[in-house]
């Protein structure tokens, strides 16, 4: 069964516990009862649940952060995830309810901090799926850009992974392979290599895949890890 049949169907026994199993509760109610009735699926199903209504939750309220909805945004939280007909009035209950304000986003942002605090990677694409649903409407407001820092911060990430995420997203020379890198031009070859090796081994999709994340999140990876690859490779040519 797909992960939305999951959460809408209550096919998978779990116990989210924190806000957003409370939100799940407020919305499922009789079908949450029959999930904690039913076994265990182990720890990736909770985790890929988690995940799933974290990101509604924080799509719906960062799309609503500067003060109205478009219908581009929504359009572009359901290009995030591939929903199927049958799921879409479900799922768009769960976004209807999340995005009533752009107040009280933070818990639910330490509870995946703390539920990914191992792996970074579904963090950053996260926060990456944020960034493609802001940049729907055309623009990224100023009070966006506030919203997706403080969830980066939340999550733990520093200056200048938060420089590299929102320059790679948004930022006039998202372009620039040095960027992408996160690194220097005055860098030398070595540190260069060394930022791009870790980037490829916290970037890299079987990370995702071994987490039980949406198939969604996986083919991101995928265009992330390209575009890493591709800068580095732009380096290299341009050092030559």
């Amino acid at each position: 069964m797909s992960i939305w049949g999951k959460i809408v169907g209550g096919a998978a026994g779990f116990a989210l516990g924190g806000p957003i199993g409370a939100f799940v509760g407020a919305m499922a109610g009789h079908a949450v009862d029959r999930m904690r009735s039913e076994p265990e699926e182990g720890g990736d199903s909770t985790k890929q649940i988690t995940f799933t209504i974290g990101v509604i939750v924080l799509g719906a309220k960062m799309a609503k952060a500067d003060g109205v909805v478009t219908k581009d945004e929504v359009a572009a939280f359901k290009q995030v995830f591939r929903i199927p007909p049958e799921e879409m009035k479900n799922v768009g209950r769960l976004f209807d309810r999340a995005r009533q304000d752009a107040e009280g986003f933070e818990p639910y942002a330490h509870q995946i901090s703390r539920t990914f605090k191992d792996n970074p990677a579904v963090l950053e694409e996260l926060l990456n799926g944020l960034f493609h649903i802001a940049k729907a409407d055309g623009t990224v407001s100023s009070e966006e850009v506030v919203f997706l820092q403080r969830i980066a911060e939340i999550f733990g990430f520093s200056e200048i992974q938060w420089d590299r995420l929102h320059a790679s997203n948004v930022g006039p020379d998202k372009c620039d392979p040095y960027r992408i890198l996160g690194v220097q031009r005055s860098d030398d070859d070595k540190v260069i290599k060394a930022a791009h090796r870790k980037l490829v081994i916290e970037n890299h999709p079987d990370k995702l895949v071994a987490q039980g994340m949406p198939q969604e999140f996986v083919d991101l990876a995928n265009e992330k890890l390209a575009a890493i690859n591709a800068a580095y490779d732009q380096i290299k040519q341009l050092r030559s």
